[in-house]
């Protein structure tokens, strides 16, 4: 695990965003698995600048999304369908056909998510995923507890992951109690992990995900077992690690 601190968000995103576009200038059919939430949005403008400034191209890249609240249509501001067009895909020349998001309306969640893990699988598997971390250390949406070789599934949110993510509802109650994810088994599939973590509140997630126990119940540390992992922190979510 390569750990790499920052002095702030913005030096750190825009280093991820030159580890996505290396990818992408490599292999231009990259297969890149990507993240919502407040962690990566500076790395998607960072991604902008360089479509727009330098021509990265994404015109060939196909996208999957960890994961998406249950109950939310495409067109609802807090989905994360919503969340990555406006803050991303509409931005770039992403072809829509090869953007992959989970579907929070589908009537048949087991059969929705066992063709989301083929749909990867034909794609040749993601070649980097975009990962943050929620305070109780959780990834995707796979909270404590989750299978450390879970696939594609159904989950129930945590109370933890409910209060921090109140504010884009409005309210604690306004929030969908599952979501459609990636599994644990299926983030580590991928061939390089990219973790983005910022502030004092994921400072101890971030000491406990690289240097405590492989344990469910803090499931980011599975990451430990993943062959190549980059972890971009400031200085905030560094400040409890002891062995840096």
């Amino acid at each position: 695990m390569e750990i790499i601190v920052k002095t702030d968000s913005h030096s750190a995103s825009r280093l991820a965003a030159r580890f996505v576009a290396a990818l992408i200038s490599k292999k231009p059919k990259a297969v890149i698995g990507l993240a919502a939430g407040s962690t990566p949005l500076q790395l998607y403008l960072e991604l902008i600048h360089l479509h727009r400034a330098e021509g990265l191209d994404f015109s060939q890249v196909t996208t999957f999304n960890l994961d998406e609240y249950c109950g939310l249509s495409p067109n609802h501001p807090s989905s994360y369908h919503h969340f990555m067009w406006t803050h991303l895909f509409e931005h770039i020349n992403v072809s829509r056909e090869r953007v992959n998001i989970p579907d929070g309306l589908t009537k048949d969640v087991p059969r929705f998510c066992q063709r989301y893990e083929e749909l990867i699988k034909e794609s040749g598997g993601i070649d980097l995923q975009i990962l943050g971390i929620g305070i109780n250390g959780h990834i995707g949406f796979n909270e404590p507890s989750s299978s450390l070789n879970s696939k594609t599934r159904l989950t129930t949110l945590s109370p933890q992951t409910i209060e921090a993510n109140a504010r884009f509802f409005r309210g604690a109650e306004k929030i969908p109690r599952h979501a459609i994810t990636m599994g644990i088994g299926t983030i580590l599939n991928s061939r390089h992990c990219l973790l983005l973590a910022f502030g004092e509140e994921k400072a101890k997630a971030i000491t406990g995900m690289v240097e405590g126990p492989v344990t469910a119940s803090l499931p980011a540390s599975a990451l430990q077992h993943h062959p190549r992992v980059s972890v971009l922190l400031d200085e905030a979510a560094a400040a409890q690690l002891q062995h840096l």
